[in-house]
């Protein structure tokens, strides 16, 4: 049931334990402040002051159009640093790249940690382990836009994809798999494995054929991506995995149907909440009201 605003979320995060962490889920944004940017940004700032969230996870997208081209593109401050601005969002970002990244220079992305002190993105893939009061989450980051084919034969648009080794990537991805020892583990990438969108099919396809059975495999709790602009939750008949597309804190995609194995969407912009305790993992999608309107929980000994 959806809440109906900012006040309720508070007092329903109230109920249940502090001892929890609550990590800020957010992607295409890069939009120069236009459209629901600003806005979203600064209720994004409020939510983390009063639920005392611990980082941001940035899933690719960033930087709306051609990327960036160095450390000092003037997009750095047009799209990040003057639009996120607010005090409670001077706290770690863990970023990875997006397809419109790759449009300019990936490179410099990640040069960007050695700038701002919040920007936190140590390669185009890796892994972050949150701990709080003896529980623990792993997030494995990975670089989705090199995994999938049709990137590759594009090399005028996206001229770096070609030099990066997507089975070196899934080989690292399934050994963080096999050796996470967290009470929870959360696969964070771009682009979707399931969803209900107008691109291309093969853009899905690649990543059920190469991410997909390694989440399977190691029983990933959530793989949660970007990419299409609106809200999905997705649980494929027989799958362990809760698959949840996050929508964009900007200029959302209205249209958005539901596909099989969809539990929820929403054409809505906004962005996510995930938060942990050893006994439950959840992600709340909230839109750009601070209306909770959606709930993906996991409970151990519980199951989905």
């Amino acid at each position: 049931m959806r809440k109906t605003g900012f006040l309720i979320l508070l007092l329903a995060w109230a109920a249940v334990s502090s001892a929890q962490m609550r990590l800020l889920v957010v992607n295409d944004l890069g939009r120069n402040g236009y459209y629901e940017q600003k806005p979203i940004a600064e209720l994004m700032g409020k939510m983390a002051g009063e639920l005392d969230i611990e980082a941001v996870l940035a899933l690719g997208d960033i930087h709306h159009f051609m990327g960036v081209e160095s450390v000092n593109d003037p997009l750095w401050m047009t799209n990040y640093e003057l639009i996120y601005s607010h005090p409670e969002l001077q706290i770690p970002w863990y970023p990875i790249l997006g397809n419109h990244e790759y449009r300019g220079n990936t490179q410099a992305v990640l040069d960007y940690s050695a700038v701002s002190r919040r920007w936190q993105m140590p390669a185009r893939f890796y892994s972050k382990v949150f701990e709080e009061d003896g529980a623990s989450l792993r997030v494995v980051f990975i670089d989705t836009t090199p995994l999938i084919e049709k990137y590759h034969k594009d090399s005028v648009d996206y001229p770096s994809v070609a030099g990066q080794d997507g089975n070196l990537q899934l080989a690292w991805m399934e050994s963080e798999l096999r050796e996470a020892k967290e009470d929870w583990v959360v696969v964070v990438g771009h682009h979707p494995v399931y969803a209900f969108t107008p691109k291309s099919e093969s853009e899905r396809s690649d990543m059920q054929k190469r991410v997909e059975p390694i989440l399977r495999r190691y029983r990933a709790d959530m793989y949660i991506c970007g990419h299409i602009h609106n809200f999905q939750h997705i649980r494929p008949q027989g799958a362990q995995t809760d698959y949840i597309v996050n929508s964009t804190g900007s200029l959302a995609r209205s249209h958005v149907e539901k596909t099989e194995g969809t539990l929820f969407v929403s054409g809505e912009a906004g962005f996510s909440i995930l938060s942990f305790t050893k006994d439950e993992l959840r992600l709340d999608l909230v839109n750009a009201k601070g209306e909770t309107i959606h709930s993906v929980r996991r409970v151990k000994n519980g199951g989905l």
